[in-house]
Parts: structure tokens; sequence; C-alpha cells
């Protein structure tokens, strides 16, 4: 009794927060909830990114929307990558059943079904809203990272950029971009080198395959007009519940460079777009990646080295980034370091790799005198997950088993129907879903040549009467008497001084002298 009384202080004064909080469920000893040890999570310092790991039928999904609705409740827009598709739920409201009744029961409080305003979102022809960027917005050094360049490459890119912004081509779309590479490496590169430096055709080559490559991921879908605005992710509905965002991406989660390209074209845009906010009360925008390993394990040093510059940074502008995936090992130790909350569900230890995994992860917890953490972390059930976050101060909270609430919308999908009507109803896909193909470089270069063909073929006629005319000049002159005399005059003069070099001076020679 005493034990459990000294859990209870543990937990309720690692848990106790002034400002905004939610209830993320109840701490449990030995096993068994502990009544009134709540483990709450402090929205101040949600900017501060987290981690959502466990093995496969744990309750990853549903913990993520646990934290999406305790968000939009908090009038806090949200961002889910939903790339197993099974998030378009949070849109319509729950049912209850004996399983949620009796949990309520172990952890206090009462359940109530609630639907959240939700806005779908797509990159490719999934129903939703349009996700585009123009290859301009997306800026030459993105560009080369997503395409994995070297210094050469890219300063060529940085160069046709510089090019096409001097000589006013939009870079719009990926058509747009293989134009200037083509012109840049035949018709246009006398020009270009004028006045930006040499240029490598066997570079223009290389850039041209990569840009190919990224194309068969389907990124021509991405690229494009109309630019989305990110200001279009921060809404807060009309009950003043903030609005989440989903991006339907189960249909490329085998294109991981198209995802990586927008995932890093979102974070620069949200970090360039958005004031620096320094300590907020509660975030802007809290982004989930669910999946997150398909990002990390496709992904080059400098890709990953941009993600985790980003994630350091954009904390400061009130964003915070949560990744969910099945083994914390799935990101890099250098992302892991930056993430605030952690909540941890089982493992299993099927090979000396999952054991050997399973003592690391324990590792990055807070040492705890109530909780053998390598030990635990195989036997926690189902909706039941290891806590620590960071407290208002912005240390970590002690470690927590927690019995988690569950979800107050649907625990499944959405039906075709209810797609449909909630597609209907978006301002945003009637903002971005129509198809706009303005002028832009490759309509501008095309005609450019063709001009040039057109004015090349109206110049052929006269330069062939020029010739002509040459000709008839050229051959009076060379069968005149005296062009033929000066011919050989000319002749003679170069045929005694080859002779004379080379000491053979000529016919006419001195008496008794002989060449042999």
């Amino acid at each position: 009794m005493a034990n459990q009384e000294a859990f209870l202080e543990y937990i309720k004064n690692g848990y106790t927060f002034k400002g905004e909080h939610f209830k993320l469920g109840c701490a449990m000893l030995n096993g068994e909830v502990v009544t009134g040890a709540d483990v709450m999570l402090p929205l101040k310092t949600l900017n501060r990114h987290g981690l959502i790991a466990g093995a496969t039928g744990t309750g990853k999904t549903k913990t993520l929307q646990v934290i999406a609705e305790g968000l939009s409740d908090a009038s806090v827009p949200v961002l889910l990558m939903d790339i197993k598709g099974d998030l378009s739920g949070i849109a319509a409201a729950g049912t209850s059943n004996a399983k949620i009744e009796e949990r309520y029961a172990k952890i206090g409080g009462t359940w109530a079904p609630a639907a959240y305003p939700v806005e779908l979102l797509s990159l490719s022809h999934e129903k939703g809203a349009r996700l585009r960027a123009t290859v301009s917005e997306f800026g030459p050094v993105l560009l080369s990272k997503i395409l994995e360049l070297n210094d050469t490459q890219a300063g060529l890119v940085a160069m046709i950029f510089k090019y096409c912004d001097d000589q006013q081509l939009p870079l719009l779309d990926l058509k747009d971009f293989k134009k200037v590479l083509q012109y840049v490496s035949d018709e246009g590169k006398k020009e270009l080198e004028k006045d930006y430096g040499k240029i490598s055709t066997t570079s223009t080559g290389t850039i041209l395959r990569k840009v190919i490559e990224l194309e068969q991921q389907g990124a021509t879908v991405f690229f494009g007009e109309k630019s989305f605005e990110v200001e279009d992710l921060m809404h807060i509905g009309d009950d003043g519940r903030g609005k989440i965002s989903i991006v339907r991406v189960a249909d490329i989660q085998d294109r991981p460079k198209l995802f990586s390209t927008f995932m890093l074209s979102l974070l620069a845009e949200l970090y360039a777009t958005l004031p620096e906010e320094g300590d907020m009360d509660k975030p802007k925008l809290v982004m989930f990646i669910d999946e997150a390993h398909l990002i990390f394990q496709e992904a080059s040093d400098a890709l990953l080295q941009q993600i985790e510059t980003i994630i350091k940074l954009i904390r400061s502008k009130g964003v915070g980034i949560f990744f969910c995936t099945q083994n914390p090992m799935d990101v890099p130790a250098s992302v892991l370091g930056q993430l605030g909350l952690k909540v941890q569900h089982a493992l299993r230890a099927f090979t000396a790799n999952d054991r050997k995994a399973i003592k690391q992860t324990a590792e990055n917890y807070p040492l705890s005198d109530f909780y053998k953490t390598d030990e635990l972390l195989t036997q926690i059930g189902i909706g039941e997950a290891l806590v620590t976050c960071l407290s208002e101060k912005g240390t970590p909270t002690p470690l927590a088993a927690t019995m988690l609430v569950s979800p107050h919308s649907r625990m499944d999908v959405l039906t075709d129907t209810e797609i449909d009507q909630l597609v209907a109803g978006s301002k945003l896909v009637k903002k971005y879903n129509q198809e706009i193909d303005s002028e832009s470089a490759y309509e501008m270069l095309t005609a450019k040549l063709e001009e040039a063909a057109e004015k090349s073929k109206e110049e052929a006629p006269a330069k062939k009467g020029r010739q002509k005319e040459e000709k008839g000049l050229l051959e009076s002159i060379v069968t005149s008497s005296a062009a033929r005399q000066a011919g050989r005059t000319a002749a003679s003069i170069i045929t005694r001084s080859l002779l004379g070099a080379l000491g053979l001076g000529g016919r006419s020679k001195k008496k008794g002298t002989s060449w042999f």
C-alpha cells in the first residue's frame, strides 16, 4: 500500500501541469491501474516533437488518433500522413462497446462519441484536395537533394534556376525543367556559357535521367499549379476545434522518393512561411507521420541531414512533428534525440536482434524505481504504453506504464459514400483541384526554337543563292589563264621553299657535287 502511495505521488509530481493539457491515460503499477494516477500531456511542449512506436497490432494508430483528438479539442490544427489508409474514421463519431466501458471503469472519466472536423488531401489522384508545388518554389537546393546530385551537378541546377529567373522563364512542373535541361545542353549552350560558365553535357544528361526516375515514382502529379498554401493547414473549425487534415498517401507507400519529396517541400515551406514564435502556450500545428520508416529507409545522407536540420529548427515556429513506426530504431539517432514525447507500445522478442533492440530502446527512457523497462516492453498489453514527455519546464517526466484512453471517433475507415460527401463539401477541393497549365518555360522555349527554325528556313533560299554566286565567281577565277599561271607560280615557290627547308636546294648545283 505504501508502495502504491509513493507511486501515486511519483506520477502526480511528474504529470501535473499549470497550462493547458489533456488526458492520455492512467498509470499502472504491477499490471494494475492506480486510481487517480492520471497521465497528462502538456500542450506547451508538444512542439518539441514525439515518437509513437510499437509492434504491429499494439495500438499505435489508436494512440495517434487519441492525441490528434486532444489537440483538435484544444484548437490546435493537425496534419496526419495516412499511409495505411486507416485514419479517415476520425471524421465520424465512434460507437461504444463493452471493451471501452471496461477500460473507462478502470481509468476513470466518461467516454462520449465525437466526430472531428476533417479535410481530405491527396498527393495523387485519391479523393481530396490536391497538394502541389511548382519547381521554382521547390528550389534548386531541395531539388538537388531529392535527385541525389553531386556538388557539380547541384551547381548546374542552381545555374539553371538563375538563368530561368533572369530570362523570366517560369519553372512550374517537371516538363519545364526537362525542357530547359535539353535547351542548355544543345541550342542554348553557347548562350548560357557566355554569361554563366561552362556546362557539362554529361552532367545535364545525368540530371535528366534522375528527373525521369522521379517522374516514374509519380512526381508529375505533385509538381505544378495550383500551389498549396500552408495557411490552409491551420484552419480552426466553426466549433472552435482545430481542423484535422488527412493526407491520403496509401497509393504511394511503395514510392518513397515521392513521399520524401513532399515531406521536405512541406517542412521547408512551413519553416520559410511561419514567423518565429519562441515559447508558446500551445503549438500552431502538429504533424503526424505514420509508418515513418518508409521515409528513413530510402533516404540519402543528404536528405536525412535536411530532415534533421528542419526538425531542429521548425519547433521555434510552433510546429510539432510526431513519427509513428514499429521500432524506434527505425528513426535515426540524430532525429530520435530531438523527440520530447515518447509513447512506446509493446515490442516482440522473436530473435537475438529483437532482444538487442529492446535493450537499446529501454536505455532511451528515464530510469525508474518502479519498473524494469526492458522486461515491461514485452509485457504491456494492447492499448497500453510506456510514456514520458517534456514537462512545462522542459525536463523529462517520469516513466509511466499507461493504460490509454480510447478514441472518441470511429476506430475504422469511412465508407466510399462518406468520403464522397466529405469531398463534395470541401472548399479546398474547389480551390485546388482545377487543372492549370500556364505558359511557362516549356512553351516559351518551344516557341523560341520554332521561331529560330522558321527564320532559318526563310533564310535558306537567300543563303543558297549567295553560295551559288560565290561558287560561279570562284570557278571563273580558277579557270582563267592568269589564274592558272598564278597557280603554277605559287606552286613553284611553295615547292622551292619546302625543298630548301629540307636542305635539297634546287635543280642547279655546283659542278662536281652530287646528291649521292
